[in-house]
Formats: structure tokens, sequence, C-alpha cells
């Protein structure tokens, strides 16, 4: 069960291994892009390649659906990126239902654990599989496996590296599983808790009252999707990567520009320099580049 690239894999390497995936469940196909075209997900399209038994539900407690899913008899049901499974789902197979999650659980459960992970300047994070029970992401840990967070890293290639280990990951569940000898232990309480809420477009917009590393952070945890915004002088852009810039003054907001090398936006406590940015309606471009075309 899943839905994006994140999910490919996964779904991958249990093919690659010879087990028997008698059923994918996927999002129903949508129009993407610009030009609104009808297209398949990711996992459908790899479901499709190897002539697998998709089904598209648009509604996971349907009789329909429930009584279909019943028939495939699978023996175990893993949840890679997809969407919140009613209970009728997920206690369906006599071995169970296994999700894999982008974090290192407890911390970070909820709907964007890569791109908070990178936000909040942590430096490590991981893959977690685990049993599913009825509170989101609070089942019993099966296998972890950690990731550094690199001082330059981005969501998207935090992404790329926890989607392929991910899948070492599901391949390693699923053969303890399959031999009876899966831990299952019960998430521990941490004391404080960081959690991933779903990320919207006005969470996106930076706040230039915020500490300077604080928003070069949020910068590299929106990108390259859904991507960081502000707007300059009245005009909307992306900004997509900078880097901080220590002393000076000035009050927070204000731009300081040769409107041909650079563009710093001044933070709480010192500089961002703003090196690559996307106009609305435009390409994303370096700032010598940007300043070719435009003034601000």
């Amino acid at each position: 069960m899943g839905t994006p690239e994140f999910a490919v894999p996964s779904l991958e390497i249990l093919l690659e291994h010879g087990y028997d995936v008698v059923g994918v469940v996927t999002a129903p196909d949508k129009p993407q892009g610009r030009g609104q075209k009808v297209e398949m997900s990711p996992v459908k399209a790899l479901a499709v390649k190897h002539n697998l038994n998709v089904l598209q539900p648009s509604n996971l407690k349907s009789a329909e659906f429930v009584d279909t899913l019943r028939s495939l008899n699978a023996n175990l049901q893993i949840v890679v990126a997809f969407r919140m499974l009613p209970e009728v789902v997920w206690s369906m197979p006599e071995l169970g239902t296994f999700n894999l999650h982008g974090s290192l659980l407890p911390q970070y459960r909820g709907a964007a654990p890569i791109h908070w992970a990178v936000i909040n300047g942590e430096k490590e994070t991981g893959v977690t599989t685990f049993f599913l029970k009825h509170e989101i992401d609070t089942g019993s840990i099966i296998f972890q496996e950690r990731e550094p967070i690199h001082d330059d890293d981005t969501v998207g290639t935090v992404y790329n590296r926890l989607m392929k280990i991910g899948a070492g990951l599901v391949l390693k569940t699923v053969k303890a599983i399959e031999k009876g000898d899966a831990p299952a232990l019960p998430q521990h309480d941490p004391g404080t808790l960081r959690h991933a809420p779903k990320i919207f477009r006005e969470t996106c917009e930076i706040k230039w009252d915020q500490p300077a590393q604080d928003i070069r952070n949020f910068i590299r945890g929106l990108n390259p999707f859904p991507t960081a915004w502000t707007t300059l002088r009245g005009k909307t852009f992306k900004v997509l990567r900078a880097q901080v810039l220590q002393g000076g003054s000035g009050a927070a907001g204000t731009i300081d520009t040769d409107e041909r090398t650079f563009l710093n936006v001044r933070a709480a406590d010192g500089w961002i320099s703003i090196e690559e940015l996307q106009p609305e309606g435009k390409r994303k471009m370096n700032v010598p580049d940007f300043f070719r075309g435009n003034k601000l």
C-alpha cells in the first residue's frame, strides 16, 4: 500500500527477492502538472509494469474494497507513504500490517517527518518499521535505521537517501516476520516529542524576524518541495538556497542588494544571503542570473 516515489523502491525490492505481491493498493489516478493530464501514481506505474493486481479505492471503508482486499488472502500488508487505514483493513492479515515511517519514532509522528527534521535543524533522522494500531504512528517498533543529516542537505537529498534505506528495512522486516522472530517493542516516551504535521502553503512563508540559522534550515527543509517563499517589494518569490552571514545590523526584513551579484535579507540576528530563487511564473535561477533580467 503506497502512492508516491518514496514507496517505489520498497515494492521493487520485494519483487526482486521473489515475494508474491498479491495486490497493490494506491491512490486513484488524478490530474497532474500545468496541463492537468490524468496520470497514475509512481507505485501504480511500477505495479502495471510488473502486471500486478492494482486496487485504487477512493473509500477505504467501502464494503466493495474491503471484500476485494479480503479475497486476495494476503497474510501480510505493508504500508509505505499511504493514507491512514481503518481497523477493518489493517487488522485483516494473519501476520498483521506494518508501516515504514521516515523518522526515528516516536519522534516526528505525522505526515511530513523528513521536512520537519531538516526544518528543526536535526543532525540525525532515520526510518522505522512498526506494526499498525489505532493511534497514528504509535505502534510497536520492529526495526530502525539511523541516517545523519548534513549541513548542506535539503529535504530532497535526505528523502532520496531514506527512500533507499527504507526499502532495505522493509525487506529486513518482511524476512523477520517470515521467520517469526520480528521484534515488537513498545514506543517509549522521550519526554519531549517533536511532531510532523502536514505542510500547507501558508506554513512555507519565511518569517524574517526569526534567527538566521533557523531561516536557513527552514529553506533547506522545504527544498525542492513545497518550497519556502517570501514577498520582496510586493512580488512573491520562492527561495531555494541561502546562507547565513554573521554580523551587521538592521531591522528584520531589510533588503540589501547591489542588484547585480548579491541579495541579502536581514533576520533577527544576522543576514541571510539568498543564493537561488524562483520568481512567480518563472524558472528557478541564481541571484546574478536573476538580476541580469530583473530589478527589485
